[in-house]
């Protein structure tokens, strides 16, 4: 059975009929509207944040990989900031999905198909957060230079997948949010 071209491994964007809110509101002109508040900007910042530390966890394994990171040093850099970044995101789309979008869903009836689609990438990352999750803790758990670095190539291929699905998430719940609360207010 075939994916839908909706599911997040295979899209490029949004469906075209869910781009109609983010023509009329395109990223340049965001932080300058009238309803960029405060929270916007917060909830921004955190996707920001998401691809930060995303990019240091893979930058980290690749300076391992390549000879130039010691060992604990790697071990425990790594530790540190996949636990942040797991926990974090699992929390953000948590509250994403119980609060914030039933909210903004509820301005325009068009508009729920979008959050459903961006709910099911939220239970499709749940399985990547859970993978990494167990690479991270599998690098960690291993004896010896070798293993360490079998599992950390296999944590930093799993990190690089996990990071086109996870930017292809961002960028379209930003697309589909931001305009919306541009358009109709902010939820709370």
């Amino acid at each position: 059975m075939s994916k839908p071209a909706t599911d997040l491994s295979l899209r490029t964007g949004l469906p075209e009929h869910l781009r109609e809110l983010v023509r009329l509101y395109p990223r340049e002109g965001w932080e300058g509207h009238r309803n960029f508040d405060g929270l916007t900007r917060f909830w921004l910042d955190r996707h920001l944040m998401f691809r930060k530390v995303m990019v240091q966890l893979q930058d980290g394994a690749e300076a391992f990989l390549d000879g130039n990171k010691d060992p604990m040093r790697y071990a425990a850099e790594t530790q540190r900031l996949a636990g942040f970044f797991l926990n974090q995101l699992h929390g953000h789309h948590q509250i994403e999905d119980q609060q914030y979008f039933p909210l903004l869903s509820a301005h325009d009836a068009s508009l729920v198909e979008g959050f459903d689609l961006l709910d099911s990438d939220h239970l499709a990352l749940d399985g990547h957060i859970h993978a990494l999750a167990d690479r991270t803790n599998a690098m960690l758990h291993v004896a010896g230079q070798a293993a360490m670095t079998d599992r950390a190539a296999e944590l930093h291929g799993a990190l690089s997948q996990f990071h086109l699905f996870l930017n292809r998430h961002l960028e379209d719940e930003e697309d589909l949010v931001v305009p919306v609360i541009l358009r109709y207010g902010a939820p709370l």
